[in-house]
């Protein structure tokens, strides 16, 4: 299916892709974006905009002004990548050793570079402004992640947005296919890292210590009752033990265990209860088998929220560009996303495009 959009050229598809295959080769971590941020910056300033630079570190930001009174929208597109080595065979691979793009975040940047280029050339009909922001480290997440780096710089500030919106690649969606879904539709991500504390002994005599091992496996399973008995049915919750890590030979019952994982939810109610519950379940377990536990319990990011009212306004624009037929309203992953803050403090939508 072929879609004309708007002042949309086969050069400007072309600058699009060669934009994105750019940033793909020269990925940066996050808070490292220095080159992908200079390069946002230098493309904006060619565009007659003024961008700031080093907004919550490597962040960038500008300020497309419309020519009659209006509200403000923000459009966000993040930028870091991950640290993953990249084995695919293409000519625009990553060159920077265990560093990729491999969640789309050039893409993002690229799209969201054309799309200013767009804004500006309609800006003296365009009623209200549009502030671009360009953000780094969204991987992070959370409290440290690169959202809540550019809010505590002030980008929410002055002026303060009336609408919010992002979007994802999506890998699950056909490409052409637009996910706009109200509500809650990502889910909070928090991390937790449990130390058990117990009494090392020989492994023949078992008697003479206090097994952090038999400890930590209990605490696996027992978890497992947030999810079947503590939670109501109805909301979803994921509960995932991921690392465990014990002893250092066979015949030894070691000091300690430890064991790393994560928490999703959607439910900000449950959500806030979360790490009470998961505290009494670990403690509980600890003291009845004689052990210490020492638990570090980290938010991430809160759930990621649509808000009805925008999610309206995005369906109809999905609507015009793809048709109807191609709008999906139930896309929901139990994944996570930093958008969060800006949509926890701006009415705001985030949209998954097939890809």
């Amino acid at each position: 299916m072929s879609i004309a959009t708007p002042n949309f050229t086969g050069a400007h598809a072309d600058e699009l892709v060669a934009v994105r295959r750019d940033l793909h080769m020269h990925p940066e971590l996050g808070f490292r974006e220095v080159r992908t941020a200079g390069i946002v910056a230098e493309r904006l300033r060619a565009l007659g905009l003024e961008p700031k630079t080093g907004v919550g570190v490597t962040g960038v930001t500008a300020l497309v002004k419309g020519g009659k009174p209006g509200k403000t929208v923000l459009l966000r597109a993040d930028m870091d990548a991950l640290p993953i080595q990249e084995e695919n065979e293409t000519p625009y691979r990553s060159k920077t050793d265990g560093v990729m793009h491999a969640c789309g975040h050039d893409c993002h940047v690229s799209i969201l570079l054309q799309v200013a280029r767009a804004l500006v050339a309609d800006a003296p009909n365009m009623a209200g402004d549009v502030l671009l922001v360009f953000q780094p480290s969204e991987e992070t997440g959370g409290a440290k992640g690169g959202a809540e780096a550019m809010i505590k710089a002030g980008v929410l500030d002055g002026p303060k947005p009336d609408a919010a919106f992002g979007l994802h690649v999506w890998q699950d969606l056909p490409l052409g296919i637009v996910g706009v879904t109200e509500g809650p539709w990502m889910a909070a991500v928090d991390e937790f890292t449990v130390t058990v504390k117990g009494v090392g002994a020989h492994a023949a005599m078992p008697q003479a210590g206090v097994d952090p091992v038999v400890c930590l496996a209990h605490m696996v399973t027992a978890l497992q009752s947030l999810v079947s008995r503590n939670a109501d049915p109805f909301q979803e919750l994921v509960v995932s033990v991921t690392q465990l890590r014990a002893g250092s030979a066979f015949n030894i019952i070691p000091e300690s265990a430890w064991m790393n994982g994560t928490i999703r939810v959607f439910d900000d109610a449950l959500w806030a209860k979360i790490p009470g519950m998961f505290e009494r379940v670990v403690q509980g377990v600890a003291q009845a088998l004689g052990c210490e536990a020492h638990v570090h319990y980290e938010r991430g990011n809160r759930p990621t929220v649509n808000d009805p009212a925008m999610c309206a306004i995005a369906r109809a624009a999905a609507v015009e560009v793809v048709g109807a037929e191609r709008l999906r309203t139930d896309v929901r992953t139990m994944g996570g996303e930093d958008f969060a803050a800006f949509l926890a403090r701006v009415p705001g939508a985030f949209l998954a495009i097939g890809s």
